[in-house]
């Protein structure tokens, strides 16, 4: 499998010799207290979360996804997690189960969508066994969105500076899908949006900045969830 040419770290390091500063990161998330601090509020929300809610939501819906149309429950996709790192991600499946569509993105009115995962696409449930790869260590809650490899792949050779989303663990939500940019790529400016916010986030990381991206999803969810489909 093709790879990226340099690691986000070096990436970084090249760019700052190269452009004088221009970029100017601060090292927060790649601070050995920050990391452990920020690892800290990940475990003990999606370990409560998963004790308390997950354990009686998850077999529901496990239920009404079997019912809605054949295959499995867990929709699992090798995504490129922090310094391109590969790991499986985790989603309800929300498709017709067909493993020759699975690197297709999702469109307007897909056909693909079944009944029951328009709604959990439309709510974003389908992302919440994602809260696993919290656990595990593969993501944090709040962070870049982690796409698939193939994608990474094409999107670093199109996009400037997008192997940077790379240096911190990805989320299962960002600032970027706070402010809008969520659902599917149609043109440059959708990925150049998210691009910029996401190298904003590592830049200003901070716990309180982690909290008001929660609650913008959450009213994004509830009021502004047009380009979830």
């Amino acid at each position: 499998m093709e790879t990226l040419l340099t690691s986000p770290v070096e990436e970084l390091k090249l760019r700052k010799k190269e452009e004088s500063g221009v970029i100017k990161f601060s090292e927060n998330l790649l601070d050995a207290y920050q990391v452990l601090s920020k690892r800290i509020i990940d475990l003990v929300l999606s370990g409560l979360f998963l004790l308390f809610v997950a354990s009686w939501l998850f077999p529901i819906i496990a239920i009404l996804i079997k019912i809605d149309s054949p295959g499995p429950i867990f929709y699992k996709q090798l995504r490129d997690g922090q310094f391109n790192n590969k790991f499986l991600c985790f989603k309800f499946r929300t498709m017709v189960f067909n493993p020759e569509d699975e690197f297709k993105q999702a469109t307007k009115n897909d056909s693909r969508v079944t009944r029951f995962g328009a709604f959990l696409r439309k709510t974003s449930i389908d992302e919440l066994p994602q809260l696993i790869n919290v656990l595990i260590g593969d993501m944090s809650i709040v962070g870049p969105r982690p796409h698939a490899v193939e994608m990474n792949l094409d999107c670093n050779r199109k996009y400037e500076k997008y192997n940077l989303r790379h240096l911190v663990k990805p989320g299962i939500t960002g600032l970027a899908q706070a402010k809008g940019f969520r659902g599917e790529i149609k043109e440059d400016s959708d990925m150049i949006g998210r691009i910029k916010l996401d190298l904003f986030y590592i830049e200003k990381w901070g716990v309180w900045l982690d909290v008001k991206i929660i609650f913008w999803t959450i009213h994004g969810i509830i009021f502004k969830n047009s380009n979830a489909y």
